[in-house]
């Protein structure tokens, strides 16, 4: 009986520890929740937040959209400011501080030097030459220096003259092929009751175009490429320059341009070219989706002439300002997985789908080379195109080629010619006194007064006399 009963225990004890060991190797297979892994995070800062720009900026939403899906280790910060607070001061003061997005939209050329000079641009070079970009990009020399790559442009832009095809008939002016006729041509489209140019100079630079426009023809391209280079002996005071000034001074006076222009936008400009109250509107093609197929009548885009802006000689060609800068920049603050993630997202950008889209949705002249339809593209656009592909781009738009310091007093300069507060010849010179500073600056010859200063100080010695 005894032996029974602890047999009978032993056998309990046994199931007993047999069940434990059982809960104990059920407990380990059991998965154990991870805790989430922390994602990735970008910033990606762009400027279309206008009203042209909606299709860019629907295009990159999509884009940004469909990296993350397939990304889902990733979160992508996509903003969007001003471009003029973006370029003259909140990027400039995030170079300075080492504190840029992670990846941003930005204009190559001059504006881009400083950045490099300081370290704040992450070199491209052999991520574009793993992706096998060289051949595809039309021109990347706005974002190359010394032979290395920080930036791939986005899109090319021209700045051709737009007209009214139905005023020009109705006034029996032909199309201007030179400075003389485009000068007939504006007292008769004034006398007439129209506004001769569609002019917003709100942001300043719509009429840098006039003004470069001018004096690369008097001039030629090599007088500004001596200026923004700091070549020893070159001036923004000579008589060429001078010409061009005084031509533009004597347009304003005529009333080639509206009443105020300085307080208008852009977005009133074009109003008053697609309305019809102005004959002529000379800008970028960027603006091609409002021309085209914004609120303008349905007939208006059918009425709308593109050319190039007329020559100096009577049966010369024209010229065409444009070139590739808009385009793409990383931080060279990205490293790890970061650094990784930002240039999988670049190579997800810069695809013929992508550019494609930018052709046929937002009318903006792809940077690589993919075939254009011009039947899918709309009449003003295939206009810009062909232009484009015939005869090329002339020289690249003064605010792109002169340093963003010397900029700003140009474009400031400029606007005050329109005002007619200040005369062609003290423009140049304050033009040298900001020229002056900035290679002082640039060179730490001197301590002397910024490039803005400067122009204060020669404008203040201009009153005296």
């Amino acid at each position: 009986m005894r032996s029974w009963q602890a047999w009978s225990w032993m056998l309990l004890y046994s199931l007993l520890l047999a069940g434990a060991v059982l809960i104990v190797v059920s407990a380990k297979t059991e998965p154990i929740e991870q805790a989430p892994q922390e994602k990735i995070k970008l910033t990606f800062r762009h400027f279309w937040i206008k009203e042209h720009d909606r299709p860019i900026l629907r295009i990159f939403e999509d884009a940004v959209a469909a990296y993350q899906l397939s990304r889902p280790d990733v979160k992508i910060n996509f903003e969007g400011i001003d471009q003029t607070i973006h370029r003259e001061h909140k990027l400039k003061s995030e170079m300075v501080a080492g504190t840029p997005p992670d990846i941003f939209v930005l204009f190559g050329g001059a504006e881009i030097v400083p950045y490099i000079r300081s370290n704040r641009l992450m070199d491209l070079t052999d991520v574009a030459r793993e992706a096998g970009w060289a051949a595809q990009f039309k021109d990347t020399s706005q974002f190359s220096r010394d032979g290395r790559l920080y930036g791939l442009p986005l899109e090319g832009h021209a700045e051709p003259l737009f007209y009214n095809k139905r005023i020009f008939r109705e006034l029996g002016l032909a199309a201007p092929s030179s400075v003389k006729q485009l000068d007939e041509a504006i007292a008769r489209i004034k006398q007439a009751g129209y506004i001769p140019f569609a002019l917003g100079n709100q942001d300043r630079w719509p009429a840098g175009i006039y003004a470069h426009y001018l004096m690369d023809g008097f001039a030629g391209s090599d007088q500004i490429e001596a200026l923004a280079q700091g070549r020893q002996g070159s001036a923004f005071a000579n008589e060429a320059y001078a010409r061009a000034f005084r031509l533009l001074e004597d347009w304003t006076r005529r009333g080639a341009f509206p009443t105020a222009a300085n307080e208008l936008s852009g977005e009133t400009a074009i109003s008053l070219f697609t309305s019809g109250r102005a004959a002529m509107y000379v800008n970028g093609s960027w603006d091609i989706t409002l021309l085209q197929d914004g609120d303008a009548p349905r007939a208006f885009r059918d009425e709308v002439g593109v050319l190039p802006f007329p020559s100096m000689e009577e049966g010369g060609e024209g010229d065409m300002a444009g070139g590739y800068t808009l385009g793409i920049a990383l931080s060279s603050n990205l490293a790890g997985k970061q650094k990784e993630a930002a240039i999988e997202l670049l190579r997800s950008i810069y695809t013929a789908d992508i550019q494609s889209r930018l052709v046929y949705e937002g009318n903006r002249i792809p940077a690589m080379r993919i075939p254009v339809d011009s039947e899918r593209t709309g009449p003003i656009f295939a206009q810009v195109m062909e232009l484009v592909e015939r005869d090329g781009l002339d020289f690249l738009a003064y605010d792109n080629v002169l340093a963003p310091e010397v900029n700003s007093a140009f474009l400031q300069i400029v606007a005050e010619l329109l005002e007619g507060t200040a005369a062609p010849e003290e423009a140049l010179r304050r033009l040298d006194a900001a020229s002056g500073a900035y290679w002082r600056m640039i060179q730490g010859t001197s301590r002397a007064a910024s490039p803005a200063k400067a122009v204060e100080e020669a404008a203040e010695e201009e009153a005296k006399e």
